[in-house]
């Protein structure tokens, strides 16, 4: 018997959480209570000893004073997760996340706690899982758990490249040798799976986990000798490692050596208590032994273990599955073994268990079930013969003799007639693949002009895409065939409408409605045809109309919200979006699009958001949801998460360059521009020659370093677009590249020219300023003179005195800004910094009211703790500045302030590691000098 797949939920948590470091010791966040912090600086020093359950007390003490910190949330979710605790630490986690924890400090182990609790799926679709934008060592751990989750749910390709990926960023790490050589045997490569393994040990010969891996593959391979050999060199260097004790007491049954098995059962149960696996070996053990009562009682035991664990939890478990399985058919008791036998027959459906499965479908007259089963199952083991008698019996039982399914693509396959492929265009079409879609369409229609379903969903490709006039020939070729065809009438409407052919669109529709005097969308048609008209109340006269006879029609709500709109009266049109939305079902999601976007109009961005995520919750994987769910994080100020949200969105768009340019400027906006950069040679790569693409992809490939091959699509769209401002401010930044300043400014000059605009004067000053600091305030200055109210100039006005150490003139700038904007967090930020340098008490007083105005803002609570501390301050600085390492641990500025606290809190082995860390993510950063030096006294 071989027993190795680590499924112990406790154990795996344990050994799990001891990969996750610390990074510079837990932190508190900003509740000013002395109380506590005593509880949560107990509760660290308890965790740094592995008294777990002291810990999670503590910390539970804290929160029990203010659930909001956040620290004390990251530590219990580390403390939980190590205690077996899966679900608590989950919650944790996700408490630590809305809190603003950076997400690299929990990613790994809130998957890990998600994993534990069989979310593999909703872990691996979350955007936020997304390993772009991590530091690498959090990369590599992400990408094997996302690995080991793609495996559990069959995914091998892409779990072995996520492996790949995690190899790449650290090759000399025995891991993912290890991950590789486990998802080789799921995958049944016992060859490559040995030679990961080796691969493995030669990287790290003292390695418990490496030898036991080397055991799993000489077991599967049925070299029993060998594998126990390597089992037992596991357990040399690591005698508390569980699979491999487990693993080798297998073999001792396999092998008759009763008195051995038991041994190692018992010291499993010793190490981990209540260990099912070791408890059914025993079971085995007593059926062997002739004693069928302490069999029952065993069986019993592991049920009694196993039965209190949700399913969910363990159904990517294939061990504890199993054993649960076999425990509750050995009591007699089908049904309850049912559902575990099922789940373990989806990961392992080649398995034996199938046979016992299908006699459990067949007792209860699930026959269908049953023969369902035994079919799959002897497509890998044709010659089982027990399975073909089970299989006959059960088609005899119910006189049937073959169950066929065929898919549209294999029925294309075997006959390609024009019926199959419109149904797969039309399937194409609704999942979102419309250039694949319209090419079926195409390939359908031409076969078979009579196609209506065909044509009428090409006609609707077409305007979608602006080919106007292919639409209105099919809606014209169709309308011959079938002249009095309302539906189709009201398609050639709607292509008259769009091509602004104002009669033709009402005769159509008229038309449609005389042949069937109740079709909705031909009313509508007629509504949006007298707004675009301006007959404001024709229009809506005759959507109230509709909403008489049917007032929960999202369309007319949809009409009369833009109609609101159009009349300047936005409340109104809130008001009918939101009806709309009421009214919407599960799959209905325009009303939720156009109330984002009503509320992105207003700038309200906390309403925008909150609209949005009720948007993605009816369609998680929408590129297009996605995208404007994206846009609604950046809108407030949430960059991390959008990040994520939008690659998500990226790779879910299929043939759509406009959509993909949409997405990589959010994402360009977020930071990610590695991001942007994918987004746009796929862009590309669906249209070759898209000037605004190309424009952009030019930009990045410059900021990437990659100066010739920008310079070269930036001069192609300068040809490509000569009077567009565009193109002569991309030309700035290939001459800025290039080291040429003149020259840029003669470009911006020229962009100015074209299209004279707040943004042209600020890339201007931004390139004047650093050769030319007058001319650029000069140009800033009579800019203003025109343009009074422009925030943006006089802004960017203000940072340049404050960047050139002009403090007196930077802060009178910005104390006129905010008189302009009172409340504006990041104005009252820059001058609180600024003060910083010229008047500390007031900066103390200025960043403490900045910080209850915007009290989860990193940039916020890292400049009132460092004046804090330079007021003296200390507990208050230590407590602010730990909570924005946690929400920013790639600041180097964050991490040198930390260290300061840290220092004169007598913690100098943590202050170190900040600076350390500080240094290493940018040497040059503002506080480079002082941190250097801070450190050589450390040394």
């Amino acid at each position: 018997m071989h027993i190795r797949n680590r499924l112990n939920i406790a154990t795996v948590l344990r050994c799990a959480c001891l990969t996750i470091a610390l990074a510079s010791g837990p932190t508190l966040a900003q509740a000013d209570n002395a109380k506590a912090a005593k509880f949560y600086e107990d509760a660290l020093a308890r965790y740094e000893r592995k008294d777990i359950a002291g810990a999670i007390i503590q910390l539970k003490n804290a929160l029990q004073i203010d659930k909001s910190l956040l620290p004390v949330q990251v530590l219990l979710g580390k403390a939980l997760l190590m205690n077996g605790q899966a679900a608590a630490a989950e919650v944790a986690f996700n408490e630590a996340l809305k809190l603003g924890v950076n997400r690299a400090e929990v990613l790994v182990p809130l998957g890990q706690a998600m994993v534990a609790q069989g979310k593999q799926a909703q872990m691996l679709e979350q955007a936020l899982f997304s390993p772009t934008g991590l530091p690498p060592t959090v990369q590599a751990a992400l990408l094997l758990l996302r690995a080991s989750a793609q495996g559990d749910l069959g995914e091998g390709q892409a779990a072995l490249r996520s492996i790949e990926a995690a190899r790449a960023l650290d090759e000399r790490s025995p891991d993912s040798w290890i991950a590789e050589s486990q998802l080789n045997l799921r995958m049944r490569r016992p060859v490559e799976a040995m030679a990961a393994a080796e691969r493995a040990l030669a990287l790290a010969p003292g390695l418990a986990e490496a030898h036991y891996q080397q055991g799993a593959v000489l077991h599967v391979r049925g070299d029993e000798r060998n594998a126990q050999t390597a089992y037992e060199r596991a357990l040399k260097i690591d005698a508390r490692h569980l699979e491999a004790r487990l693993a080798r007491a297998g073999i001792h049954v396999d092998r008759n050596h009763d008195a051995e098995a038991a041994a190692d059962a018992a010291e499993v149960l010793r190490l981990s208590p209540g260990e099912p696996r070791a408890v059914y070996l025993q079971a085995l053990l007593s059926s062997r032994a002739g004693d069928m009562a302490k069999t029952r009682a065993k069986l019993s035991e592991v049920v009694n273990l196993i039965d209190p664990v949700p399913i969910e939890f363990i159904r990517y478990r294939p061990q504890l599955l199993m054993v649960n399985g076999l425990a509750h058919f050995g009591l007699d008791e089908p049904l309850k073994a049912k559902p575990y036998l099922e789940a373990f027959q989806r990961g392992q459906p080649n398995s034996p268990v199938a046979k016992l499965l299908a006699q459990v479908y067949i007792g209860e007259n699930s026959v269908d079930k049953a023969i369902d089963v035994l079919e799959s199952y002897l497509r890998s083991v044709p010659r089982d013969t027990q399975a073909i008698t089970l299989l006959a019996s059960a088609h005899m039982s119910q006189r049937r003799y073959s169950k066929a399914t065929t898919l549209l693509q294999s029925a294309l396959g075997q006959q390609d007639i024009p019926d199959i492929r419109a149904a797969l265009g039309l399937s194409l079409m609704r999942g979102g693949q419309n250039l694949n879609a319209r090419a079926q369409l195409e390939e359908a229609y031409k076969k078979d002009p009579r196609q209506t379903a065909a044509g009428m969903a090409l006609a609707t490709l077409y305007l979608r895409e602006g080919l106007t006039p292919q639409a209105q020939r099919i809606a014209e070729s169709l309308l011959k065939q079938q002249n009095s065809n309302p539906t189709l009438l009201n398609l050639l409407g709607v292509v008259k409408l769009q091509a602004r052919d104002w009669q033709g669109a009402r005769t159509a529709f008229e038309q449609a409605l005389k042949t069937e005097p109740d079709l909705l969308q031909a009313k509508l048609g007629l509504a949006r045809l007298e707004v675009a008209q301006g007959s404001f109340d024709a229009a809506q006269a005759r959507l109230s109309a509709l909403l008489k006879t049917n007032e929960q029609d999202i369309d007319a709500h949809l009409e009369m919200a833009q109609l609101a709109e159009r009349r300047g009266k936005s409340e109104e049109a809130v008001r009918w979006l939101q009806k709309a939305v009421d009214y919407a079902g599960p799959r209905e999601r325009r009303p939720n699009f156009a109330l984002v976007q009503l509320h992105e109009r207003r700038g309200e961005a906390p309403e925008m958001l909150a609209a949005a995520k009720v948007l993605l919750a009816k369609a998680p994987e929408d590129s297009a949801t996605l995208g404007i769910y994206g846009r609604a994080q950046l809108r407030n100020g949430d960059r991390t998460a959008a990040r994520q949200t939008l690659i998500h969105a990226a790779r879910q768009i299929q043939s759509d360059a406009g959509a993909l340019l949409e997405i990589a400027g959010l994402q360009t906006a977020a930071g990610d521009l590695a991001g942007a950069r994918y987004s746009l040679e796929k862009a590309l790569g669906f249209r070759p020659d898209h000037p605004p693409a190309m424009a952009m992809l030019a930009s990045l490939e410059l900021q990437d370093g990659d100066k010739l091959r920008g310079e070269a699509r930036a001069r192609k769209v300068l040809q490509l677009e000569p009077k567009r401002a565009a193109s002569h401010t991309l030309m700035a930044e290939v001459m800025l590249a290039k080291g040429d300043t003149s020259a840029a400014v003669d470009s911006l000059r020229r962009a100015h020219e074209l299209e004279p605009s707040s943004g042209s004067v600020q890339r201007l000053m931004r390139v004047l300023e650093p050769r030319d600091r007058k001319a650029a305030g000069s140009l800033a200055e009579q800019w203003l003179k025109n343009h009074p109210k422009d925030i943006a100039v006089q802004r960017a006005l203000a940072d340049g005195h404050a960047r050139h150490g002009d403090y007196p003139a930077a802060r009178q700038a910005y104390e006129k800004l905010l008189r302009q904007l009172p409340g504006n967090v990041e104005i009252s930020n820059n001058l609180a910094n600024v003060l910083l340098r010229i008047e500390p008490a007031m900066a103390l007083k200025i960043s403490e009211q900045t910080l209850s105005a915007a009290p989860n803002n990193v940039a916020v609570i890292d400049t009132a703790g460092w004046a804090n501390h330079l007021n003296g301050q200390h507990e208050r600085a230590l407590r602010l500045l730990r909570d924005a390492r946690l929400r920013a641990p790639e600041s180097p500025d964050v991490r040198y302030h930390l260290a300061a606290a840290l220092l004169k809190a007598g913690r100098p082995a943590e202050a170190r590691a900040e600076l350390e860390s500080a240094i290493q993510i940018n040497p040059n950063f503002e506080s480079a000098t002082e941190a250097r030096k801070l450190l050589q006294t450390l040394k």
